[in-house]
């Protein structure tokens, strides 16, 4: 075995690490959410600080590793839009959770790696491949068998069940963009910061048009604080990690983290949250299983890897 055999089965297996890790910790932080509503915390503003808690983490963490610290229009660009792109979603999950439960938004994570990949080939990223395009269709007829129970099993959830249903796309669309866009200047934990703040950023005028009364709620419920500490600290794990996993391994590998944090997910919310089972979710999650089967199926066949396409300034 070659040199170059041993350090790609040594990046793949920290790849996986990665990938589970990240996916779990993104189930993690759903279910901190649905307790931090329960306790009576502001969503959006309780989000907003945590990931402005994070963001302020990995910053000095990037500080401490002397990672390239550059700042300049390109880098200020990629902030806005990937805090932009990664705010949207989680402010769908956190406002969403109430009505549709941890355990469906967490599900939903489940099909940004099917988005990502028909994106991917759209841009010339990747190679059509029947396996895959199998592993797509099969992948979301799971998903919108499961959209279609819950949706009939929930009265008047029925326009958040849709809103969530929006949420792999703007995922898919955040994945390609940090890698097209990816500044090969920065390190990845600087860039997870400047994404969380750019978040933050995006997040503000919703809390101040829609929270601004609640917010002394966050600072004034000893539990709500502790739930606030908990997240942060998800956060800043889970981002760091985050971009790790999308500079060694790619937008579409990057994706199957949801798969992790849909059965993760579904687990806490069932076992530990007290949620019930989703109708139909052994045979849609049969479809998702087959489906992501037939998707890595066709990995083997695919000769040519997508690269990490770094655009300049």
């Amino acid at each position: 075995m070659t040199n170059s055999t041993l350090s790609s089965n040594r990046t793949g297996w920290y790849a996986l690490g990665c990938l589970l890790l990240v996916g779990s910790l993104l189930a993690l932080s759903l279910a901190v959410a649905k307790l931090a509503d329960d306790a009576g915390a502001p969503r959006l503003g309780f989000l907003m600080l945590a990931v402005t808690g994070a963001g302020v983490l990995l910053l000095a963490l990037a500080a401490v590793q002397r990672q390239p610290m550059k700042l300049d229009r390109r880098i200020i660009e990629y902030a806005l839009v990937s805090g932009a792109l990664f705010a949207l979603p989680n402010a769908l999950g956190f406002l969403a959770v109430r009505h549709v439960g941890a355990g469906f938004v967490s599900l939903s994570f489940a099909f940004p790696i099917l988005v990502t990949w028909v994106l991917a080939l759209g841009l010339g990223m990747e190679r059509m491949n029947l396996l895959r395009l199998s592993g797509v269709l099969l992948g979301l007829s799971g998903g919108v068998l499961l959209a279609w129970a819950k949706a009939g099993g929930m009265s008047g959830a029925q326009g958040w069940v849709m809103l969530v249903l929006a949420i792999p796309l703007i995922i898919a669309l955040g994945n390609i963009y940090r890698t097209l866009r990816w500044p090969g200047e920065a390190g990845p934990v600087y860039l997870a910061a400047l994404m969380l703040l750019g978040g933050a950023l995006a997040l503000a005028p919703f809390v101040l048009a829609f929270e601004a009364r609640q917010f002394a709620q966050l600072l004034g419920s000893a539990d709500v604080l502790r739930l606030l500490f908990a997240e942060v600290a998800v956060f800043t794990v889970l981002y760091v990690f985050y971009f790790v996993l999308q500079k060694i391994a790619g937008p579409v590998y990057l994706s199957q983290i949801g798969m992790v944090a849909a059965l993760v997910g579904t687990l806490i919310a069932v076992l530990l949250l007290g949620e019930s089972v989703p109708p139909f979710l052994g045979l849609a999650g049969v479809l998702v299983a087959l489906g992501a089967a037939l998707f890595h199926r066709g990995a083997s066949h695919h000769t040519s890897p997508p690269t990490l396409a770094v655009a300049k300034p």
